[in-house]
């Protein structure tokens, strides 16, 4: 874990599988407060875009990461990420952000660089991090470690029904599909912390299960310490 003892719950797994919506109410449950790494991702990679970087290049993204501050507070049963002093809210969930995200996050430099932001977060307290290299690269040593997935049919249909109650895209089902796959597909195969179900996770398939079940299955999964903690 860490040196201040802070309990970490640490979820992995593809878009659309339902990370961000277990690892919150497994929160709300816990009182730990929920960390969307994937935000962190999606910020740097709009801060790039708004810098002119051209994405395409590892050498100009690794260049603009120095220039890029995110500023990190507890909110509400969660950690926001601001910057400039503001939230970026669905400027961040475009589809632009969604088709540069992974070529930005497999730079090792902005990867790095957001995994130090990460493990710096256990100054808040007691956390559910969740995103794609949580369990394997930055709280590989977590007792609480879970791979959450879906088929890519299901994670489609998650996802464009989240877009299309958001507002911010209206893509079919099937351009959903192939976009999540192009990035399951980026993600799994970069050089730096790629995607993949550490030895020793619980997995959980969540395509025939409701949110609720699978955030029981969590819950039921937790180590005696974390269980205890709550309690108090």
């Amino acid at each position: 874990m860490n040196d201040r003892e802070t309990l970490v719950i640490a979820v992995d797994g593809p878009s659309g599988a339902g990370k961000s919506s277990a690892s919150r109410l497994v929160g709300e449950a816990l009182g730990f407060l929920h960390v969307d790494s994937g935000a962190l991702y999606r910020i740097m990679t709009w801060q790039c875009l708004e810098l002119g970087t051209d994405t395409s290049s590892p050498q100009a993204v690794a260049a603009a990461v120095p220039s890029i501050e995110i500023e990190s507070r507890a909110d509400g049963g969660r950690i926001a990420f601001l910057v400039g002093g503001e939230e970026p809210g669905n400027r961040i969930r475009t589809p632009e952000i969604n088709a540069n995200a992974s070529k930005v996050a497999a730079v090792k430099e902005v990867r790095d660089s957001i995994t130090a932001l990460l493990r710096g977060l256990v100054r808040f307290g007691n956390l559910v991090v969740e995103g794609r290299d949580i369990t394997t690269a930055v709280f590989p040593d977590s007792p609480a470690r879970f791979f959450l997935t879906a088929s890519p049919e299901a994670r489609a249909a998650r996802r464009q029904k989240e877009d299309s109650e958001k507002g911010i895209a209206n893509q079919s089902r099937d351009e959903v599909k192939a976009s999540l796959l192009a990035r399951d597909k980026m993600d799994s195969t970069r050089k730096f912390a790629p995607l993949r179900k550490a030895d020793g996770v619980v997995e959980i398939d969540s395509t025939d299960m409701t949110l609720q079940e699978v955030v029981d299955a969590m819950l039921a999964a937790l180590p005696p310490q974390f269980k205890e903690t709550a309690r108090r």
